[in-house]
């Protein structure tokens, strides 16, 4: 297959166009600076057609992951430019599919599952989830996040393509073991022991495996009658407290200091980031990914975790 990820340079472009490689697909990565890579580079501006849709005519899949990092704090230009890089990209990769005179199977479009509600009591799936933003405690940088997510969703579905299936990627955290990516992030804070319980260490976290994402993203590709929104997680999300436990176990840490609100608010602004990244409950499930016949290698974080700090090591 030919498989074109716009916005491809991040952790989970990388994830993905190093398995294909190894499989022996043909990748082209798409972004605004060249990379030393085992794959084609092709550079754009995220928001304008140019010779880099000639990529996207006559390819079999694309997967578009642009869109700017919210690990950041949410003042008036980095919300412009979150809500811009999203739309802008997602709105110009329609376009290149529009006008292909052979266009692309599918169109895997990121989302995120940042879109569903902050909540304790059930879990929100791809059927019958609750889409966030009208949560009587949910702060304003909180909504601002499912606004993106939102209008993002929009973009692509606004989008014109009725020759190619659009499957939209509502993501929780891929966890893999490269440098700087969010396991390693999250490793460094428990080796400091920092790695403790967040504030009442309720709020569900939600996370996959770099192998089982992969695996969904290639179920997605080969199964036609998945469309539309899609939960890519593990079946088995967890309470902060208890998934912070089972990382220091995995990471030989004994201790792991706890942080009040307050803390965490003091230390993301240090760190340039926001408390939501921390405080909010996403607990996701994959209804539809499970019905379809998927199956999960790492679906428990302890199982999940041991493999993961087995390969940073």
């Amino acid at each position: 297959m030919k498989i074109v990820i716009p916005g491809g340079s991040g952790q989970v472009g990388t994830v993905l166009a190093r398995a294909f490689v190894a499989d022996g697909h043909e990748v082209v990565e798409i972004g605004r600076s060249p990379r030393d890579v085992p794959w084609k580079t092709v550079r754009w501006d995220g928001k304008t057609l140019g010779d880099w849709a000639d990529e996207i005519d006559g390819s079999d899949v694309v997967i578009n992951l642009a869109g700017r990092n919210v690990n950041c704090r949410y003042n008036d230009e980095n919300r412009r430019q979150m809500m811009d890089s999203r739309v802008d990209s997602t709105r110009v990769v329609g376009e290149a599919i529009a006008n292909a005179a052979n266009p692309p199977k599918v169109w895997l479009q990121a989302s995120t599952a940042t879109i569903y509600a902050h909540r304790f009591d059930a879990a929100n799936d791809d059927v019958t989830g609750i889409i966030g933003g009208s949560e009587p405690d949910a702060p304003d940088k909180w909504r601002f996040s499912i606004d993106v997510a939102k209008a993002w969703e929009k973009a692509a579905n606004d989008a014109d393509t009725p020759r190619t299936r659009k499957v939209l990627m509502r993501s929780a955290m891929t966890m893999s073991p490269d440098r700087d990516g969010i396991f390693d992030v999250m490793h460094g804070l428990v080796r400091k022991g920092l790695g403790g319980t967040a504030a009442s260490g309720k709020q569900y976290i939600s996370w996959i495996h770099e192998q089982d994402f992969i695996r969904s993203v290639y179920w997605l590709i080969e199964h036609e009658n998945l469309s539309g929104p899609i939960n890519i997680s593990s079946p088995n999300p967890l309470p902060n407290r208890d998934f912070m436990k089972i990382f220091r176990e995995a990471a030989g840490v004994k201790i792991g200091l706890p942080a009040m609100e307050w803390q965490l608010a003091i230390g993301a602004f240090f760190m340039r980031t926001e408390t939501e990244l921390i405080l909010k409950s996403r607990r996701v499930v994959p209804k539809l990914l499970t019905d379809s016949g998927f199956a999960f290698e790492f679906p428990d974080w302890e199982d999940a975790a041991r493999d993961l700090m087995k390969q940073w090591e």
